[in-house]
């Protein structure tokens, strides 16, 4: 008969059927069916990630405990789109011995409670994590050979409070030139400033500084960054480069961000020392907390009216009526002039984005 005839009856056909009758291939690979369930993971332990390498996390579990030891991990398949960075506290699983050969894996970030970040430039909306959890930045400068740049300070403030850490400025190569021209421009800011004295660095007053402290240090690349973290930390071995007579910049040796503790009589703390930078974009941050990084001129500004801008245009604007007046120091000025350019780089990017009228 054929399968097409109308008068069968299918339901003979199959009556000897059932749903047991149904054949499961078999899993070829032996293992379980993939879940989007994930385990909780109430066995991990905490450890604070030291440097990434190649896609390979060093972490210290069990710290400052009889069994602190330093293990290689990975990242598991759910954490893919999560970046980890020096300074996390990360929940770690596997193979936790610290045995040569073995590897753990990450499979959580404990909450942090900061965030350094960077972008390319101030119109770059892509943010560049560069460390977790710190609460200072050593912001560290040349008093020549390369020349301080004062903006790239302003620019390293204003990520720093950001971020909700706390500046510090430390001074090298003064042996070279005198720094007080440069270090007056920061004149009424709460920074605290280190200098060294012919040549020689203040690690022991820098070094108190850290102790109970996770300490980033960041700078333009030539400025002895990486000389100071090897003074500090002699087990660090950061390489160390020149500046190009001809262009005047500083080699980039430093290309990894890593975590040091610092040790003393007094205490410990942690050194996190990043790679050199020639920019330092701030794409990321909110142009209302760029004020907060130049507090002389923000106490002067809470006299404008709501909604100001602060930009060399701005009507009844407290700081530029103060500027006019002669209110301001040289000084005063030099930094009203950098954080209007700071503003006006956000204001241009807000005209440019879509959807925003390009009339001022």
């Amino acid at each position: 008969m054929s399968w097409l005839d109308p008068d069968d009856d299918l339901d003979d056909d199959f009556e000897d059927f059932d749903e047991s009758s149904i054949r499961v291939r078999p899993n070829p690979k032996g293992n379980r069916p993939r879940t989007k369930r994930r385990p909780a993971h109430e066995d991990a332990q905490i450890g604070r990630v030291l440097g990434v390498d190649r896609g390979r996390y060093s972490v210290m579990l069990d710290e400052g405990g009889a069994n602190e030891r330093t293990i290689t991990t990975t990242r598991a398949r759910e954490l893919r789109k999560t970046p980890i960075v020096t300074g996390d506290q990360a929940r770690v699983v596997g193979d936790t011995s610290g045995t040569e050969g073995t590897l753990g894996r990450i499979v959580g970030i404990v909450e942090r409670s900061s965030l350094l970040r960077r972008s390319a430039d101030d119109t770059d909306q892509v943010e560049r994590v560069i460390v977790a959890n710190a609460d200072q930045m050593l912001i560290v400068v040349a008093a020549a050979d390369p020349e301080p740049r004062a903006r790239l300070v302003d620019r390293y403030l204003v990520a720093a409070l950001d971020a909700g850490i706390r500046p510090l400025l430390v001074v090298t190569k003064t042996d070279l030139a005198d720094p007080t021209d440069f270090l007056s421009y920061f004149d009424g800011l709460d920074l605290r400033v280190f200098t060294s004295a012919r040549g020689q660095m203040p690690t022991d007053e820098i070094g108190e500084a850290l102790i109970g402290h996770s300490t980033v240090f960041v700078g333009h690349s030539g400025v002895g960054k990486s000389t100071l973290v090897n003074a500090l930390v002699p087990t660090a071995k950061r390489a160390t480069g020149h500046v190009n007579q001809v262009t005047g910049r500083g080699r980039h040796t430093s290309s990894s961000t890593v975590s040091l503790r610092y040790e003393s009589t007094e205490g410990s703390g942690w050194v996190i020392d990043t790679p050199g930078v020639r920019s330092f974009g701030l794409g990321h941050v909110n142009p209302a907390g760029i004020l907060a990084s130049f507090t002389e001129l923000a106490a002067i500004a809470e006299n404008c009216p709501r909604g100001c801008t602060h930009l060399v245009d701005a009507p009844d604007c407290a700081l530029i009526e103060a500027a006019q007046e002669g209110e301001l120091s040289d000084t005063e000025l030099a930094r009203l002039d950098s954080l209007q350019r700071l503003l006006q780089t956000f204001a241009d990017k807000a005209e440019a984005s879509p959807g925003t009228s390009s009339a001022r």
